[in-house]
């Protein structure tokens, strides 16, 4: 894996926003795994979550959170104190850009939406801080 990560640069992988590894697994794991979550309350969450953003950026030239600039990030991706230190851990630690940083508070504004809560939570923030690259050191 980190043969791969090597040959793509930073800033590239500052552009994606969901790092997920998917271990496979065995065949026993596989055949007595529980079945997921079915996928009409899936796609319910997920248009009830399109359904806020739209409405939040509602007169803007935007439709969803993914389209936000600096200026929408700020204004609608405000989190508390806890927020901050965990977002300013994150910079340091992982070595976030400005674009990273945004990201970071884009994707935790969705998951935030998709559990339906108006306002973007320390847990939110975290999550979404976990979907980010981590640096070949720590992985």
């Amino acid at each position: 894996m980190d043969e791969y990560r090597s040959r793509i640069s930073g800033p590239l992988l500052d552009r994606i926003d969901l790092h997920v590894e998917v271990p496979a697994l065995a065949y026993d794991e596989l055949v007595t795994a529980p079945l997921g979550e079915g996928t009409a309350p899936v796609r319910a969450r997920v248009e009830s979550a399109r359904a806020a953003q739209r409405e939040r950026l509602k007169g803007a030239a935007i439709y969803c959170n993914a389209q936000m600039g600096a200026r929408e990030v700020r204004e609608h991706c405000r989190h508390d104190e806890g927020g901050a230190r965990l977002l300013e851990g994150a910079m340091r630690a992982l070595g976030l850009s400005a674009r990273g940083y945004a990201r970071v508070l884009k994707v935790a504004r969705t998951i935030a939406d998709l559990a339906g809560e108006p306002k973007i939570g320390i847990t939110h923030i975290a999550e979404s801080i976990q979907y980010r690259e981590q640096p070949r050191h720590l992985s």
